[in-house]
């Protein structure tokens, strides 16, 4: 029979050890909500600023050199890091080994139950779409085929004002910028939006009693 004191330092201690790795698993994983949310300023700035690097870099030079240099400046820096750690060990005559081991230890293979669960949610979104874009084209409910032709028509002329680049650029500057003064000014923007998509179902309805033939949708909960 074991000792009760042993048994419960057994407990205390595995007890320990899985609240260790839960905490660790917790603080590993930073999801992307976390980082438009500046929930930890240095990494969401960190991002932030590659981010716009990158978009900005596209902005005044093709796609192939942007790829090469940022290619080309991460091997000089691996490069450069291996030659000193090299000097380094042959001057104090240590045996460390290669500086990137761990790193190279690592699995960076896609195990293929990985790859399956993440094609099988891109093909679900795509059969989505399809559909989606199916019952628009084909005017399986003649409104929301209007939606579409309004917000493409105004598409034209945002087309013509701005690039795809100048979009992305400033689609991260909203992705970054917008979550934390939401989450500042909730309840006056959710007042504002609540006002304004009252106003403009209000309008739709009008709209589709108008239409001649347009039958009411039935919106099932």
């Amino acid at each position: 029979m074991a000792d009760p004191m042993t048994q419960s330092t057994q407990i205390s201690s595995s007890q320990g050890l899985n609240d260790g790795h839960t905490a660790k698993s917790k603080d590993s994983k930073f999801s992307v909500y976390d980082l438009v949310h500046w929930r930890d300023p240095k990494k969401s700035g960190v991002v932030f600023g590659l981010s716009m690097l990158v978009l900005l870099s596209l902005a005044a030079f093709s796609m192939i050199s942007v790829v090469s240099y940022l290619l080309l400046a991460l091997l000089c820096v691996t490069i450069s890091f291996r030659i000193y750690k090299s000097v380094v060990q042959a001057v104090q005559k240590s045996n460390e080994g290669h500086p990137f081991k761990a790193l190279m230890d690592k699995d960076v293979t896609i195990p293929p139950e990985t790859f399956r669960k993440h094609v099988d949610l891109c093909l679900s979104y795509i059969n989505c779409a399809l559909k989606k874009m199916s019952r628009l084209f084909l005017v399986e409910d003649l409104v929301d085929s209007l939606k579409l032709a309004v917000v493409m028509w105004l598409m034209t002329y945002v087309g013509a004002v701005f690039n795809g680049i100048t979009i992305l650029i400033l689609a991260d500057i909203l992705l970054f910028g917008v979550p934390p003064v939401y989450e500042k000014n909730k309840t006056q923007i959710d007042h504002y939006i609540g006002i304004a998509r009252n106003q403009v179902n209000s309008t739709m309805a009008k709209l589709q009693e108008k239409l001649p033939g347009a039958m009411k949708r039935c919106k099932t909960e």
